[in-house]
């Protein structure tokens, strides 16, 4: 017969084995803390309960493992994980749920009677959190050591010590506030700190300075000597200069200020660079630090998100023999990606991370604060030689510098055009790091979407000369709030081949890469709150870029000269099929409600017109263009708030809400009645009666609408939304190659009656 005995032995050997690194007790804890978590977590609902293992770590106070033990394998893991006494993985989780109050737990469930059929399963859970996440260790027990590592490198790891990073970040900047240090200096003190630590006799010696002005000229001194073993001639005296305030700032010779940010640097922030490289930590606390000093938007300086540098890695497929080069360096985001991502692919070879690090990671940078934080970054993260070369980009000795090293891969995201008369173009920037990449060689750039579409003017002919030496692969369309708070921009990812003109029958790939998962969260900015980036976004776009995939309503191959707009919404095919009963509720609902809001009706009856049952999809659908389908297509007029009178005349103009209805006035400039607008943001509205509005909107009009088919037709032309937005607007020249679907009568023409008949036979429809 099993016996549990059995199994506790060999997980009680098992680390024995390492018990010079850890505290091994069974079924109860010496640990004041640990036995109060414990107090009321018996399997059977109260009283105290101990796992038959608690190991808690000598080198890492804050990470406790409990094991629980079953004989029986087939009494591992329930499918509901709450069968405590039951099963050993359920158990194991229960202890962890009490202990994660106040620790990182790992919870291990063990079954089995000897080493060849022992089954092992590992889940985390993180202090503060509500639910536990599996986590990769294998089918077998490891060693204390390996189990820190790997906590500490999880993903879920990473997501916690990103938040308090952020946390951090935001104290740190109003400490520095109420302290009166320059906005425009916080990020060069943050970086002149993190490298002066890499010392260790300062880092041992920092706390015994009595002076201020002391520790100020030891900081200067330590952080000048550890570059100085890698940065030599003018890039170390520039860097040099830009710390030399340490001295000076009068705020830093209080006495303890200095002293205590260093103290709060190297315990908040230090850990996280050790534990998890490569990740512009200096770029974070530059954006939080530029909201309080001037501002960015005006510099033009949008630091990329890291993930979005970490897919540029991805879509260019960098490996270990990459040559990668950024001419818009920033704080140096896309150079420590590629650093990660080739070094990876280096499988340990130390003798080629070495050459990695060296050789083979290149950028430029203009801007004094930026250069020197980028400079610190590839320092912090190991990249000893940090070739970041201060200067302008499109010199031509900083040109042919740059070809000397052969870059193959090139990645940017260009300053945003503060001055619209002086700064270069975005695109001219795409072309400097085209011009110095390898032949065949990848360029990858972020970039506003007004790039994309220009049709005439300067951008129009960058986008010749981008096609006339380059072939375009791909444009995909980012997310409209990719920049959270950072910038009010609409941005694109371009990819092209260098130094390979494009063929004319070529086709490019459109990605609507709309959708990386990421959402809002107060003083966090975008987020990957529920793993959708990383558990699947992320690959699915890499796999369709890749493989040129074309997908209904996410990708699309088209032929394109510079003559065209470069984005997937321009020649994307709507997927109808996804219609569903709810969409034209929602339309009627919202008419009837706004008639209620205007006071057009009295009361709202979720009541049927007909009690008949028709089926969307019984039907043949076939397209229809605007101009195919209205008799009038025209275009509104403003006429500015001030000039307004109030009146009994409803103004629509481009709103989400209200069903585009902004006012009432009495001196229109031009009056409609009984048709579909069409806002430049894509939503679209059946007006009952008359009406005006403003040039925000377009106005359709046929003798076969009324208010039921209207109401259909309107839902349906808003499914075209996603193709417009900001930076891409619903004026006539645009939805004008615009497609929508409508069911069709046995002539192939619109079904004016079906449509009709299909919303009285919805809920509300008696109100219209």
């Amino acid at each position: 017969m099993a016996n549990e005995r059995i199994t506790e032995d060999i997980v009680r050997k098992h680390f024995n084995s390492c018990a010079d690194e850890c505290t091994i007790e069974e079924q109860k804890s010496s640990i004041p803390k640990i036995d109060k978590l414990l107090k009321n977590a018996s399997k059977k609902g109260s009283g105290k309960g101990y796992p038959e293992f608690i190991i808690s770590s000598l080198k890492n106070p804050d990470f406790i493992i409990v094991v629980e033990c079953k004989a029986n394998i087939a009494k591992h893991q329930s499918s509901t994980l709450d069968k405590y006494d039951e099963y050993a993985v359920d158990g194991a989780l229960l202890y962890a749920s009490f202990l994660s109050k106040e620790y990182d737990v790992l919870a291990i469930g063990v079954s089995g009677q000897n080493l060849k059929e022992l089954k092992v399963s590992h889940y985390l859970y993180l202090k503060g959190e509500k639910k536990h996440v599996p986590i990769d260790f294998g089918n077998k027990l490891l060693d204390i050591d390996s189990y820190i590592n790997g906590y500490l490198k999880s993903d879920e790891k990473l997501y916690q010590d990103y938040d308090k990073l952020l946390v951090f970040s935001k104290t740190l900047n109003k400490q520095l506030h109420s302290h009166k240090i320059q906005g425009s200096r916080r990020s060069l003190l943050l970086s002149g700190i993190l490298i002066a630590l890499e010392d260790p006799a300062f880092k041992t010696a920092y706390t015994k300075h009595g002076e201020p002005e002391d520790l100020a000229n030891n900081l200067v001194n330590s952080l000048s000597s550890v570059l100085s073993k890698e940065i030599k001639g003018n890039k170390l005296d520039n860097l040099k200069q830009q710390y030399i305030f340490f001295k000076t700032d009068t705020s830093l010779g209080i006495k303890h200020i200095l002293r205590d940010l260093i103290s709060d640097i190297d315990k908040h922030i230090n850990p996280f660079i050790k534990t998890q490289k490569y990740h512009d930590v200096l770029g974070e606390f530059y954006i939080e630090f530029l909201r309080y000093a001037y501002s960015e938007k005006k510099l033009g300086i949008v630091l990329t998100p890291p993930h979005i540098t970490e897919l540029f890695t991805d879509l260019a497929r960098v490996d270990k023999n990459s040559v990668v080069y950024d001419n818009c360096a920033g704080t140096g985001g896309f150079l420590i990606s590629a650093m990660k991502k080739m070094i990876d692919d280096a499988k340990k070879d130390k003798d080629k991370i070495k050459e990695i690090q060296k050789e083979q990671l290149f950028g430029v940078e203009y801007q004094d604060d930026p250069f020197a934080l980028a400079c610190s970054n590839m320092y912090i993260h190991h990249d000893g030689k940090a070739n970041i070369i201060k200067g302008n980009c499109f010199d031509n000795e900083v040109m042919e510098q740059v070809k000397k090293y052969r870059p193959t891969a090139g990645f940017l995201n260009p300053p945003y055009r503060g001055d619209k008369k002086t700064d270069p173009d975005e695109l001219e920037f795409v072309l400097n790091n085209l011009e110095v990449l390898q032949t065949g060689g990848i360029c990858i750039a972020i970039v506003p979407m007004q790039c994309a579409l220009a049709q005439k003017g300067k951008i129009y002919e960058l986008k010749k000369r981008l096609l006339q030496k380059h072939t375009l692969e791909a444009v995909l369309s980012m997310p409209n709030e990719l920049f959270s708070n950072q910038a009010n921009v609409v941005s694109c990812v371009m990819i092209f081949t260098a130094h390979k003109p494009h063929p004319t029958n070529k086709e490019t790939y459109f990605g609507y890469y709309k959708d990386d998962g990421f959402v809002k969260r107060k003083n966090k900015g975008r987020i990957d709150a529920f793993d959708k980036w990383e558990k699947s976004i992320k690959a699915e776009w890499v796999a369709s870029y890749i493989n040129r995939k074309a997908k209904v309503g996410f990708s699309v191959n088209k032929i394109v000269t510079a003559n065209d707009e470069w984005c997937a919404e321009a020649y994307m095919e709507t997927d109808y099929k996804k219609f569903k009963k709810d969409d034209f509720i929602k339309s009627i609902h919202d008419f009837v409600s706004f008639q209620f809001n205007i006071g057009n009706i009295q009361e709202i009856k979720n009541e049927a017109l007909i009690n008949n049952e028709f089926s969307l999809f019984n039907k043949n659908w076939e397209y229809f263009r605007y101009e195919d389908l209205f008799s009038s297509i025209s275009r509104g007029q403003r006429l500015i708030r001030s000039n307004r009178d109030e009146g009994d005349i409803l103004y629509f103009s481009a709103s989400e809400f209200n069903n585009g209805c902004t006012d009432k006035i009495s001196n229109p400039l031009f009056v409609k009645k009984n048709a579909i607008i069409y806002t430049t943001f894509g939503d679209a509205y059946y007006v009952k009666g008359e009406f005006t509005a403003s040039d925000e909107i377009s106005i359709f009009q046929n003798e076969r609408l009324n208010i039921f088919n209207g109401i259909f037709i309107a839902t349906v032309i808003s499914k075209n939304k996603y193709k417009y937005c900001f930076g891409r607007k619903a004026f006539k020249n645009k939805f004008i190659n615009d497609f929508i679907a409508l069911p069709v009568d046995s002539n192939n023409k619109p079904d004016w009656e079906f449509m009709e008949n299909y919303i009285k036979s919805l809920p509300y429809s008696y109100n219209l």
